[in-house]
């Protein structure tokens, strides 16, 4: 009698540790170990300064982007107050630092939680209101927390701003570009692990579940409202330490950056990137961060040979517009960003040479 032998061909998964899994394979792992070993141990010390400077601004950009990618991208709530709650957690973090003395490694995390509260607070409309409603209900708070970070002096010291004590650990000061890129980035690989981690769980199911039907979540047994709750908890708490480190980086804060502007530059990180995918906010990041620098080059070098003066010409417009345009043309190209650019390119890469 022939026997005959069945081998599986193609990924099969048996068990939900399978189904759950970062990385599908160990290749997978082993790259990714390889590239972020490169990336620590020579990026600080081959790149120039201002290279340095613009890989942190993309690192602390990156971490407040994957919140807002939880809150709208996975759970479908509109936040217009992201760029508020960023702020919210640069004043809490220098408060603590210069009120009560508490050293960065505690300040920084707590900010993040005094943030995760205020955002719970201007999250509460989204029990009743979605959609339309909900964004505005969003931008009454970025303009509610604006005006408190500028008039509230006793506190938050007003336009005159707050100069940030170093930042140490025992003896050793965490000062210059170098120094910070260690911090940022070990802080942005935690954030970002932990918001995977989270996307598994049930947490992230039933975001999931409330951003594609909320009414069908609710039938299901979801209780919408908390979940709603602890999504923009979560996106603050992102928001809050992201805004901690920025201002112990930039050593002295003003309530200027934390603009309506800075709210619209994170929704389009996350729409850029791709709505719904961790490593679609870095990529979000990553690539309006440039696209700012690249703006103010151009901005600097059309004044320098006196384009500008010459023609009267207002470039204060400019960046919205390329913003603006830069959301239009995803939209229409290419609506889930940046992330399944990258992922058509990676399957490319896995069939070469053929393909099949």
């Amino acid at each position: 009698m022939r026997r005959f032998s069945f081998h599986p061909c193609g990924n099969y998964r048996e068990k939900y540790a399978q189904e759950l899994t970062i990385f599908e394979t160990d290749y997978g792992r082993i790259c990714m170990g390889i590239f972020l070993l490169l990336f620590f141990f020579a990026a600080p010390f081959i790149v120039s300064p201002y290279m340095l400077y613009v890989l942190n601004t993309i690192g602390i950009a990156a971490i407040a982007a994957i919140g807002l990618n939880i809150l709208v991208g996975y759970t479908g709530q509109i936040s217009l107050g992201h760029g508020a709650f960023f702020g919210v957690g640069a004043y809490a973090a220098a408060i603590l630092a210069t009120r009560l003395g508490i050293g960065f490694y505690f300040a920084i995390p707590a900010a993040g939680i005094i943030t995760a509260l205020v955002g719970m607070v201007f999250g509460i409309p989204s029990g009743r209101l979605k959609g339309l409603y909900l964004t505005i209900a969003t931008l009454a708070g970025q303009f509610i927390i604006e005006y408190v970070l500028v008039h509230w002096d006793s506190l938050t010291k007003g336009t005159m701003g707050i100069t940030i004590p170093a930042a140490k650990i025992f003896n050793w000061e965490i000062a210059g570009d170098r120094a910070f890129f260690f911090l940022i980035f070990v802080s942005l690989v935690l954030m970002t692990w932990f918001a995977v981690n989270i996307m598994r769980s049930k947490y992230g199911r039933a975001f999931i579940a409330i951003r594609d039907n909320d009414r069908a979540a609710e039938g299901m047994g979801i209780p919408i409202f908390k979940y709603k709750l602890l999504s923009f908890a979560i996106s603050s708490f992102y928001a809050g330490f992201a805004g901690a480190l920025w201002a112990y980086y930039m050593v002295s804060i003003t309530a200027e950056p934390f603009n309506l502007s800075l709210s619209v530059e994170y929704i389009a990180m996350v729409i850029i990137g791709g709505m719904g995918n961790i490593p679609g906010a870095i990529f979000g990041a990553t690539f309006i961060t440039l696209l700012n620098e690249f703006l103010r080059y151009i901005t600097g070098l059309l004044m320098n040979i006196g384009v500008i003066t010459s023609s009267g010409l207002n470039m204060a417009p400019l960046r919205e517009f390329v913003f603006g345009l830069a959301i239009v043309l995803f939209i229409l190209l290419e609506p889930r960003g940046l992330a399944e650019l990258w992922r058509i390119i990676r399957s490319s890469f896995r069939l070469w040479p053929f393909s099949y």
